[in-house]
């Protein structure tokens, strides 16, 4: 059976850092909106310029844009055996596109990580972003890029007001995806402000625990 996750979190909660390591660790693609966005902004692409003035806002991008783009990356056959998908869906509408996406395939595992917003604040303010390629600094990174020796600095969506202003709108567009999901045995919740590592293991406990609940739903009664 393959598996398809869903990381649901607010900016700050760790889903990109946790969603990377455990697609490494099982072998299938982590599927980050955010990250594809970024490229396209710094590549200059029609997408990434549509994109630009929203993102640096703190403005989500439409739902039609983000549709597109998540359903032409599942349709590759590295996703089969399964994705880990961070940033997608952020709303009820791209949800249910998603579910339509998948039809067919093995159920959608669903974990949402909860931080505190003062926890959620700090972290993302000290978040980096290399000024050349785009690419995230890790924890421990020097003050330039090892991939490609550009610079770290703070991404421009990133400042207080509108780390903010992004968490109003996860409130109001992202929250409701909670209530969408909560009922399905694929659903589980966990506690994000911990050590890595603490995470890392409730990620994969969580994981086996939706996978039993998925089999169960599916034996005949």
């Amino acid at each position: 059976m393959g598996l398809n996750l869903v990381m649901l979190g607010p900016p700050g909660a760790g889903k990109g850092t946790q969603a990377d390591a455990f697609a490494r660790e099982r072998g299938i693609p982590r599927i980050s909106t955010g990250d594809m966005l970024r490229e396209a902004v710094h590549a200059g692409t029609p997408i990434g310029l549509a994109a630009r003035e929203r993102m640096d806002a703190g403005l989500l991008v439409s739902d039609d844009v983000m549709i597109a783009i998540v359903d032409e990356r599942l349709d590759r056959p590295d996703t089969r055996a399964g994705f880990v998908l961070d940033g997608f869906p952020r709303t009820v509408t791209q949800a249910e596109a998603l579910d339509r996406m998948i039809d067919g395939r093995s159920p959608l595992m669903v974990l949402e990580i909860v931080v505190p917003t003062d926890v959620l604040v700090r972290r993302v303010r000290g978040r980096r972003v290399c000024d050349r390629c785009g690419a995230n600094a890790k924890p421990g990174d020097a003050s330039f890029c090892p991939s490609c020796g550009g610079p770290f600095v703070q991404r421009s969506d990133d400042s207080e007001d509108v780390v903010r202003e992004r968490l109003r709108i996860y409130e109001r567009d992202t929250r409701p995806l909670v209530a969408y999901y909560r009922s399905r045995p694929t659903f589980r919740a966990l506690d994000g402000d911990r050590p890595p590592d603490v995470v890392a293991r409730a990620i994969r406990e969580a994981v086996a625990a939706a996978a039993d609940a998925a089999r169960e739903a599916g034996r005949p009664s």
